[in-house]
């Protein structure tokens, strides 16, 4: 039985990732790649690198078709755009960019290390009414909030 990380890392054998400073030129470059935010929308709306849009992982596939309730119109039509897949940690952004280049996309990366790594770089965030939040705050945001029940059970 393949884990959780088991999956990200074959998915890491085909896609390519970026590093936030790599984005960051990038986007200084003039080149303006689709950020596309995979996490849920309540995460993007707390959080977000500006100028991202919101496709979440659990309605991705849909979102690159014609015809679907979740349809972005700009991915259907966009399978030659440079993508950026963004998420918190840089996990879900693997596991979703592999998705993208399975259906043909073919100018995909994902950014290594997510939203967390680009805060860490001290680049900008918004909240959903596009103000600036700073990075303690960021920081506070993006923490795991994992309860007693979600912890792997302590070997007796």
């Amino acid at each position: 039985m393949k884990s959780y990380d088991d999956l990200v890392d074959e998915a890491l054998s085909r896609v390519k990732e970026l590093m936030p400073w790599d984005l960051n030129r990038l986007i200084a470059s003039g080149r303006n790649p689709v950020l596309l935010d995979v996490r849920e929308p309540a995460e993007f709306s707390m959080l977000r690198i500006p100028g991202s849009i919101n496709v979440p992982r659990g309605v991705l596939e849909q979102s690159c078709e014609w015809d679907y309730d979740e349809t972005m119109p700009l991915l259907v039509a966009g399978r030659e755009l440079e993508i950026v897949v963004v998420c918190r940690s840089g996990k879900r952004s693997v596991l979703a960019a592999d998705v993208l280049l399975s259906m043909g996309y073919t100018k995909v990366f994902s950014l290594r290390t997510g939203v967390r790594g680009w805060n860490d770089f001290e680049q900008p965030l918004v909240d959903n009414e596009d103000r600036p939040v700073d990075a303690d705050s960021a920081d506070e945001l993006l923490a795991p909030r994992l309860r007693a029940d979600q912890r792997r059970p302590k070997a007796s």
